[in-house]
């Protein structure tokens, strides 16, 4: 392998890019464009909940529990209805999320001091919702309640049979993303799946036009060795890969203000080594898949879905069956995601991502042979 013959093909690559205003501008837009759809769109923040309210007592107490909920950001308060079945039928056209009745024993059994009850219907067709809204639920209605257990304590006196204060009270700190903003961590993961299916589309859709026009026949015919049709090819698309990196991170940190507490070099290192990957993921498809339609289909099914399904970027790997969870090891977006998010949140680095890097550098090493050995096996 000589340096001279993979620079040519690099140079002729570059070429070829650049006569191409068009893909190229594809090449750079369609990144952004994605990064900031997904980034909007894609939000797991659950707050506003949607939720209507059948106050039956009609009381001071039923009024102060209400108050609870319109002053919470955590629920958007459609109003208050006269019936238990309009609550129902707003449920049923999703009009709302959640629903609370009060029933009209609520103030009688308050001011008596006995176990007062609050009815709370949740729409459980998105469980993930409606499991988060019990939570918020549970806590604020917690927290009301000890508040008047409280209240009964101070007009009581010490002879009452409640505590004055609770036996423990949690001291809540959250490290690394302290607002518990969604967008924190899901634009650092959606950076590694962009960056994935645009790597694996340029090369593999370049290449495979090539197939089809019988330019890369005419390649196969020089004395250039597969390593370095490889590598040559490979080079040119990385600088357009390492642009398209650029702007993910710009838009990520600018746009989207996700804090950015690692090292650039880190980032840098993580984002070649898993470029390296990706590019040579399309060579190896295009050389598989020999029309621009077959390379697109694969390259969408190998590349997007699993980057975007089992890399952990939206959702929990610990939460799958372990047969997924096994599955999810061999895809390389899973390991830079682990890297995007320990350098842009974490402010980790090496010592700690490096099991992830090497990772990274294995799959780039072993798909660049595999590659290798197809176009080998095409020039025999």
């Amino acid at each position: 392998m000589t340096y001279r013959r993979t620079r040519a093909v690099a140079v002729k690559e570059f070429r070829h890019i650049l006569r191409d205003p068009r893909s190229l501008a594809m090449a750079l837009v369609i990144p952004l464009v994605m990064l900031v759809m997904f980034g909007i769109a894609l939000s797991l923040d659950v707050d506003r909940i949607p939720t209507l309210i059948h106050d039956q007592s009609r009381t001071p107490q039923s009024r102060a529990l209400i108050a609870r909920f319109t002053g919470s950001r955590f629920f958007e308060i459609h109003g208050q209805v006269s019936s238990y079945a309009a609550v129902e039928r707003a449920i049923d056209r999703n009009q709302v999320t959640l629903g609370v009745v009060i029933p009209r024993a609520f103030g009688r059994d308050e001011a008596a001091g006995r176990d007062a009850q609050v009815q709370i219907l949740l729409d459980g067709s998105d469980s993930n919702t409606a499991s988060i809204a019990l939570g918020y639920v549970d806590g604020m209605i917690g927290a009301y309640s000890l508040g008047l257990r409280l209240a009964a304590q101070d007009r009581r006196g010490a002879a009452s049979s409640w505590p004055a204060r609770p036996p423990v009270e949690a001291e809540t700190r959250v490290w690394y993303n302290s607002e518990l903003q969604s967008k924190n961590y899901v634009v650092p993961g959606l950076t590694a799946v962009v960056l994935m299916i645009i790597a694996a589309l340029l090369t593999s859709l370049t290449i495979a036009r090539e197939w089809e026009s019988g330019a890369m026949e005419m390649l196969l015919a020089t004395p250039l060795r597969p390593a370095e049709l490889v590598l040559g090819k490979m080079s040119a698309f990385f600088a357009v890969g390492v642009l398209d990196a650029v702007i993910a991170v710009a838009v990520g940190i600018l746009v989207f203000e996700v804090p950015f507490r690692g090292s650039v070099l880190m980032l840098a290192a993580s984002v070649c080594a898993f470029l390296t990957g990706a590019l040579f993921w399309g060579i190896l498809i295009s050389a598989i898949a020999r029309n621009q339609l077959l390379a697109f289909q694969m390259g969408l099914v190998s590349s997007f879905l699993p980057a975007f399904l089992l890399s952990g970027f939206v959702f929990a790997i610990e939460s799958m069956p372990p047969v997924v969870q096994a599955i999810s090891h061999i895809v390389p977006a899973r390991y830079f995601v682990t890297i995007l998010k320990g350098v842009f949140l974490k402010g980790v680095g090496m010592e700690v991502l490096w099991t992830q890097f090497m990772l990274l550098t294995v799959f780039a090493v072993i798909v660049f042979l595999a590659a290798t050995r197809r176009l080998k096996r095409k020039m025999a």
